[in-house]
């Protein structure tokens, strides 16, 4: 945060504290919510309030967030300055082609099968592990290990067909979602 935006909320300039809320909250109750999920079995059983519960998470996922991006800060004041402006042509086209991917394999994903696309979001998106996952879905582990492999088999597949040009739609191939 900015010593501008931090004089203009101390100040009570509503619109500043606005800016920083929209910059920030959704990030922070997203994190909150899913740490939430994946510590659910350390809620004791009795009391009359969740907040507490809530508020303790918050507190840990912003001293998170603020060591991590203390570590950022540090490691880039590591980093060596260069004299020389570098040559970005190579970069520019590797991010176009690592965006290429991303989009293929982002209309990929919808094309997966609902219990694969679920299993692969729990374990890659969300990172919950084989057992949290088979929990959440209420399936045994080996099915969640075998439908996550299915799915990384399948959109790797339909990535590369997607990219080249050669994707068949799932009536072609013999498949109904």
């Amino acid at each position: 945060m900015t010593a501008e935006m931090r004089a203009r909320i101390r100040a009570g300039d509503s619109e500043a504290l606005g800016e920083l809320f929209d910059e920030h909250a959704e990030d922070v109750v997203s994190l909150t919510f899913l740490e939430a999920w994946r510590i659910r079995e350390s809620l004791r059983p009795d009391g009359d309030s969740l907040r507490p519960w809530l508020l303790g998470i918050a507190t840990n996922v912003l001293r998170n967030r603020r060591r991590a991006a203390r570590r950022h800060r540090e490691a880039l004041r590591r980093l060596p300055v260069r004299d020389t402006v570098p040559d970005f042509a190579d970069a520019v086209v590797d991010r176009m082609h690592d965006a290429d991917q991303v989009a293929a394999a982002m209309a990929e994903l919808r094309a997966l099968r609902r219990a694969d696309r679920e299993v692969f979001l729990l374990c890659v998106w969300s990172q919950l592990d084989y057992a949290a996952a088979a929990e959440a879905l209420g399936v045994p582990v080996g099915t969640v290990r075998s439908r996550l492999s299915r799915a990384r088999t399948r959109l790797r597949a339909l990535a590369q067909q997607e990219l080249a040009g050669t994707r068949m739609t799932p009536v072609e191939q013999g498949e109904y979602r």
